[in-house]
């Protein structure tokens, strides 16, 4: 057996973690995040009990109040959540992204900053990178920063846009652009941006999407920054890119196995009870063999989730980007094909508000369209796993 078999053999602190995740997620359940969505209001009674538990810092280092552990374990926290039904977007985020690229690449100062409040739950921090023309294509981001001679610090000036959760963020971490010296080429660099600098704006996107974290276009108007705003070296910015994209990767299948994991769950207890004529519904294949299906490719989508954080953790940042990449698409069809079908199940009751299931066709989707499309993952898959020509 592997050390990569061995590590899906769950031991007994991943166990209890996930229990005890579990627990909470109950203790809140659907109820209470739709009704967040429906009011507009946040999760946060439930984001900060889970930073007082130590759960949103499980992955950050220790020595800045994070529980030492890994990616692994924080998606465990995000899976468990999810199929209790209230799911916390800013997982992806806050802890996942920003957390692991301060603490892999930030100064000391920068981490004793951000990681103990991201830890506890008390400061949260957005990711700005998508651009209104750049697409998938991080080569075409615009947002560019320029050294200021004045300070010695830097003019940032973009647009972001469908960026999660900044109304309650801290701070943003945006990705950039500098001229590089030698070549004049622009090179993407990290930057931390905090809520209120002059210059920074956002506007609400109004999205047909059930979900408390909202969605935001940011203005970024020659805001001026410290010399600390930038994350890391700025010679190394794709490196410590992509050292934040892998985990959220992996952090949206543990969203959308745990999304899966809630309609599948409410299908079933349904399939189990609801009688047509003498028998439970579920008792009939055309009913039973579906939702069996939907299970199967939730758990060949986990395995490969947890196969990709494992790599994470261990330090194959490589190995770690082709297995988020599958992970995440692997998890997207499983979860949309297990909401499908939940909705499918339950037939007129699956669109009634009482049973809460039709909200997740769109939530669904979600998973398929971000932070990367299928398609863009199927290009990745057929140019660096296959060596086939590339296309793009």
């Amino acid at each position: 057996m592997s050390s990569f078999d061995s590590a899906l053999l769950e031991g007994e602190e991943r166990r209890a973690l996930r229990k005890a995740v579990a627990a909470l997620g109950r203790r809140y359940g659907r109820e209470y995040f739709a009704a967040a969505a429906r009011n507009g209001t946040q999760t946060d009674e439930l984001w900060q009990e889970a930073g007082r538990l130590g759960y949103l810092g499980v992955n950050l280092p220790e020595e800045y109040g994070g529980g030492g552990a890994g990616l692994a374990e924080l998606a465990i926290v995000l899976e468990e959540l999810g199929a209790a039904g209230c799911p916390l977007l800013l997982l992806v985020v806050s802890p996942a992204i920003c957390g692991t690229v301060i603490a892999r690449f930030g100064t000391d100062a920068q981490r004793r900053r951000w990681l103990p409040g991201l830890a506890d739950g008390s400061l949260r921090i957005a990711f700005g990178i998508t651009e209104p023309d750049a697409g998938s294509n991080s080569h075409r981001i615009t947002t560019t920063a320029r050294r200021d001679p004045a300070t010695g610090g830097w003019r940032l000036t973009g647009r972001k846009v469908f960026i999660s959760g900044v109304d309650v963020a801290d701070a943003t971490l945006v990705v950039g652009r500098t001229e590089d010296a030698r070549t004049g080429r622009l090179k993407p660099c990290l930057f931390v941006v905090e809520r209120g600098t002059p210059g920074f704006a956002y506007h609400r996107i109004e999205m047909e999407l059930a979900a408390p974290e909202k969605q935001f276009e940011l203005v970024l108007d020659d805001v001026a920054l410290p010399a600390d705003a930038l994350v890391g070296d700025e010679d190394a910015g794709l490196l410590q890119l992509f050292a934040g994209l892998n985990p959220e990767r992996v952090m949206t299948a543990a969203f959308a196995v745990g999304m899966g994991r809630y309609a599948l769950g409410r299908a079933v207890d349904y399939a189990r009870t609801r009688q047509v004529w003498s028998t439970p519904i579920g008792g009939h294949q055309a009913v039973a063999h579906p939702l069996a299906r939907a299970h199967i490719e939730l758990e060949l989508a986990r395995l490969m989730m947890q196969k990709a954080a494992y790599l994470y953790d261990a330090g194959d940042d490589m190995g770690a980007g082709e297995a988020a990449n599958m992970a995440k698409y692997a998890a997207a069809e499983a979860c949309a094909g297990a909401v499908d079908q939940a909705v499918h199940t339950l037939g007129g009751n699956g669109l009634t508000a009482e049973y809460g299931l039709a909200s997740l066709l769109t939530a669904s989707r979600v998973g398929r369209i971000a932070p990367v499309s299928r398609e863009m993952i199927l290009n990745f898959v057929s140019h660096h796993t296959l060596g086939l020509p590339k296309s793009y």
